[in-house]
């Protein structure tokens, strides 16, 4: 069974959803040092129940609702999975240097959600 593996919060004002969610939560937030707006979200201590995630800006966000991510083997074979069963690609592969690659998908009803694949060699 896989799993869901992280999160992203649209924000129309990032900056003040990283404080809201400090202040609130108690969550560590940084800014990603990569090419896009990108708050790292940690919500608890390696090891323990739940996941990470991450605020990004409303307007470089895939959907104007949180979308979660699915850690998959090969994002290859569960595009083809998802294309499949009648969902379609939002935005295709690409990697994500030193993570591992990424797309973006909707299910049947049009729901957006990432699929992810872990490799650390990706660039």
């Amino acid at each position: 069974m896989l799993r869901v593996i992280h999160f992203e919060f649209p924000a129309q004002d990032p900056e003040k959803s990283v404080q809201f969610y400090q202040s609130v939560f108690g969550w560590e937030i940084v800014k990603w040092a990569g090419p896009v707006d990108y708050w790292l979200t940690t919500t608890g201590p390696e090891g323990s129940m739940g996941i990470n995630g991450a605020i990004v800006r409303k307007k470089d966000s895939i959907a104007p609702y949180p979308v979660v991510t699915i850690d998959v083997p090969s994002v290859d074979d569960y595009i083809a999975k998802v294309v499949k069963a009648g969902g379609k690609v939002i935005k295709p592969k690409h990697a994500i240097p030193g993570v591992g690659y990424n797309a973006y998908c909707a299910d049947a009803s049009g729901l957006v959600f990432g699929i992810m694949q872990d490799d650390p060699s990706a660039g």
